[in-house]
This record gives structure tokens, sequence and C-alpha cells, in this order.
């Protein structure tokens, strides 16, 4: 064991001379998920600004104004009225409303059974779940204006009078609907730009230690310092197990300076400290499986620099370093399942929205344990197709 920390250490120490290597692993991803926190900062709540034309004025429209305004909508809507259509399209033009919800003359009137006039939601290309939201509640209470021209039609059919008719007529307007805007399905907490680009771009540059291990491999071996350490009285097992020591501790180093950065210095937020320390390992030992797996592919330091870009470029773009995976396609979505990073991603993404413990890590680490170990069984099948005449 003394032998496999002497070997570990040493790495370790050469790895920190160069200045390229403080810069990649420890300072330029902090810099750069710090960079995308602030170009696509989410933490504001969602708001919804809408205008209203009431071109009807009777009660009816007065209730939807009375939905749009209601406490159950009171956090999410804000309702501005406008005299007439133009002028409210001329709003949502220019960006001072969301979206505008016209009712239109007539629309009490269809209520005493004549046919129901149309409302009209104006949107912006620019604000799309803001008209979704209007017209999500507009189609709600335009379906419960129909049930009551329904009510309305069935109560006369059964006998009621039709000096009676108005008043049913409007007290069928005034009914409300207990509208409110809330995720149903998901965790409660949202998660923050900084909570998945931290950890994103910390894992990504991680991955950049796979060339380095494996270059600095090569470089012994062309220095006979390969060979001068294999000729003293060390196992071959401790040599390969200290250079394996050596790119765990600076890959985990790596993750656990980006996550704690992000957490002090940029508010990032996880619900359990223990999922991300897990995921942070179970990373961390893929790198030493990679960069054996690397070692094992080729034979010249070129060699090794060029087929670790390859991989470290083909896992990040499949597993979702650069976008969320909610914002990809399908297909990306299940190839990123095939990648250890992407398994990761999803892990943090569940820390990052309120999910803990098993929950949250338990699928990502399996995962990524799956990875590895098809990995490590590759590249022993390889070592011993090398070393067979």
């Amino acid at each position: 064991m003394r032998v496999v920390l002497a070997i570990a250490a040493k790495d370790l120490r050469q790895r920190l001379r160069d200045r390229s290597a403080w810069v990649i692993v420890f300072l330029a991803p902090v810099l750069i998920s710090a960079l995308m926190a602030l170009a696509f900062n989410n933490n504001d709540e969602f708001r919804a600004n809408l205008g209203v034309v009431d071109l009807d004025g009777g009660p009816a429209a007065t209730g939807l104004v009375q939905v749009l305004t209601g406490p159950e909508l009171d956090d999410t809507v804000q309702v501005r009225s406008y005299d007439t259509e133009a002028a409210a399209r001329r709003a949502v033009d220019a960006g001072d409303v969301h979206a505008a919800i016209v009712v239109p003359q007539g629309f009490t009137r269809s209520l005493h059974g004549g046919a129901a006039n149309a409302v009209t939601v104006l949107d912006s290309v620019d604000y799309g779940l803001q008209a979704q939201l209007a017209r999500a509640v507009t189609e709600s209470y335009v379906a419960q204006v129909n049930a009551d021209r329904l009510s309305v039609a069935t109560a006369v059919a059964a006998g009621a009078a039709e000096t009676d008719v108005p008043e049913l007529a409007a007290r069928a307007a005034l009914l409300r609907l207990p509208e409110e805007v809330r995720a149903e399905g998901l965790p409660d907490d949202p998660l923050k730009v900084i909570s998945y680009f931290g950890p994103s771009m910390g894992m990504f540059f991680v991955l950049f230690s796979v060339g380095f291990g494996a270059r600095s491999y090569f470089v012994e071996q062309q220095q006979g310092t390969l060979d001068r350490i294999a000729a003293a009285p060390v196992a071959r097992s401790a040599l390969l197990i200290g250079k394996s020591v050596s790119t765990f501790v600076y890959s985990l180093a790596g993750l656990a300076t980006v996550t704690v950065v992000s957490w002090l210095a940029f508010d990032a937020d996880w619900a359990d400290p223990f999922g991300v320390a897990a995921l942070s390992v179970a990373m961390a030992v893929c790198v030493v499986c990679l960069t054996a797996l690397v070692i094992a592919l080729v034979r010249t330091e070129q060699q090794a620099q060029g087929l670790a870009s390859i991989l470290v470029f083909a896992l990040v773009l499949l597993g979702g370093n650069f976008v969320f995976a909610s914002g990809t396609t399908p297909a990306i979505r299940t190839l990123a399942l095939f990648t250890p990073n992407g398994w990761a991603l999803r892990g943090f993404t569940d820390l990052g929205t309120g999910v803990r413990g098993w929950d949250a890590v338990g699928a990502p680490l399996l995962g990524i344990a799956a990875f590895s170990v098809v990995v490590a069984a590759v590249t022993a099948l390889l070592i011993r197709l090398r070393r067979t005449p």
C-alpha cells in the first residue's frame, strides 16, 4: 500500500506542477458554469401579463375577468384592460403584455341559447408559455359557459318559466371556476441553472483528465520511468493501482471544487449532499476506467490525445452537458442513457429539484456503474489480447 500511495503522490505532484491542469479542471469549469448561469438565468418566478378586451360588457365577460383577477391566479397573472382589439394587438406586439384575450360582442347573449361567439387570444412568439396559460384559462371558462347554456336550456325544457330565463342566465354566468396554476407530478423546487451547469461543466472538464492520464503513461514509457519502476521490487499491479488512485483523486477534487464553489458563490442548491458526493465519486471511478481503456487501445502519446478528445466530445454531446436534457429530442435523451455523464446529470437534475436519497441517485449510480463495468471488461480483454503472442 505504501508503494501504491507513493506512485499516486508522484503522479499528482507532476499534474499539479502543470498550470494547464489547474486551469482545465479547477478554474475553467467554475468560470464557464457561472457564465452559463448568468446567460440562462431562470430563477425568476413565472408571470403572465395579459390584456383583456371586453367588447361584450355582459355578466359572462365579467365572469372571465373575475377568473383572471381572482385569488387563485393573483401570484401568476396581471391583467390590463384595453378598449379595442387593435389596441390590444399593438400592446402584444410592443411587449407591453404577453398575450391578450378578446371577449366578442354577444358573448353573454349566447347563454340564452344563441350561437356562441368565439373568444380570441392574441399571442406573441416571444411568450409562448404565457399564451398557453391564457388559452387554457379561456378554454376552461368557455367550457363552463357552454355548461351554463346547457343548464339553462335544460331548465327551460323541464318547465321553467320564460320570465325566469334572464335570472337563470345571470346566475349561471357568475359561477366561477376554481382556477389555479400549479405543478403536478413534479418536485416542488425549481431547477436553478447553476445547479445543472455547475456539475455539467465540472464533468466536461474532468473528462479531459482521460487524455492527461493516458498521455502521461506514454511519456513515462518513452522516458524509461516505467521500466525503472518495473525493475524495482514493485508489482505491476501496484503501478497500475497507484496511477488509478492519482487519476481518481485528481478527478474527484475537480468535481468537488466545482460543486462547492457553485454552492457557496453562486447559490446552487441540491437536496441531498450525500447524493452529490456519490455521483461525484462514481464519475471519478468512471474517468479511471476510461483512462485505462484509452491506454489499452493506443500505442503512442499522439494517439492517446486524439482518441481521448474524440471520446470526451462524443460523451458530452450525447450526455447533454451543453444543453438541458429536457430541451433535446427524444432520440438524444435515449442516447444519453448510454453515457455516464448523461446518467449523472439526471441525478443532479433530480437533486436540484428537491428529490432526495435513492430516488434521486439510485438509477444514475446504477447506470454509471454499468458503463464503468463494461469499459473495465473491454479494457481487460484488450490487455489480455495484447499480451497473447
